[in-house]
C-alpha cells in the first residue's frame, strides 16, 4: 500500500469512494468536489493496487494546528491500518501541533481514541447550513 498526496485523474475515485461511504451530500458535485480539494492543504490517498482504497482531507499551518475534514476507507479494506496510516501521514512527528476533527459518524469516535485523540473539553462550533438534500 502507498500512501501519498492525490493526483488529478484520482480525484473522481476518491469521490466515488466518499460517496460510497455517506458523504453524497457533500460530494455529489464532482467540479465541486475538485474545488475543495485544491484549497485544501492536504490531500492523500491510500493506493493498493492501483485503486484508491482510502482518502483524507485536512487542513493545516504546519506549526501549530490541523484539522482532518474527511477520512475515509473503502468498506472492503477497512480494519487494515489505512485509516491510521493515513491520519499518520498527515500528522507526522511533530507533538507540538494540535490535530482536531469532527467525529459525528457512527463507529468513528472510538476510531480516533484508539490512535490517541481525546475528546475535547473546549472545542466549539457553528454548523453549516444544511441545504435541502444534503
Amino acid at each position: 500500500m502507498q500512501i501519498r498526496e492525490i493526483l488529478p485523474p484520482e480525484m473522481e475515485a476518491a469521490r466515488r469512494l466518499l460517496q460510497a461511504a455517506g458523504w453524497a451530500g457533500r460530494v455529489s458535485d464532482p467540479a465541486r468536489f475538485r474545488e475543495l480539494l485544491s484549497r485544501s492543504q492536504r490531500t492523500l490517498v491510500a493506493i493498493e493496487d492501483r485503486e484508491v482504497v482510502g482518502f483524507l482531507r485536512a487542513l493545516t499551518d504546519g506549526m501549530e494546528n490541523g484539522y482532518i475534514a474527511m477520512l475515509v476507507v473503502a468498506e472492503r479494506h477497512r480494519r487494515k491500518g489505512i485509516g491510521r496510516a493515513l491520519v499518520q501521514a498527515v500528522m507526522g512527528n511533530d507533538p507540538g501541533i494540535t490535530w482536531v476533527l469532527r467525529a459525528a459518524r457512527e463507529g468513528v469516535a472510538g476510531f480516533y481514541e484508539r490512535i490517541g485523540f481525546v475528546r475535547s473539553q473546549v472545542a466549539m462550533e457553528r454548523p453549516r447550513a444544511r441545504k435541502s438534500g444534503n
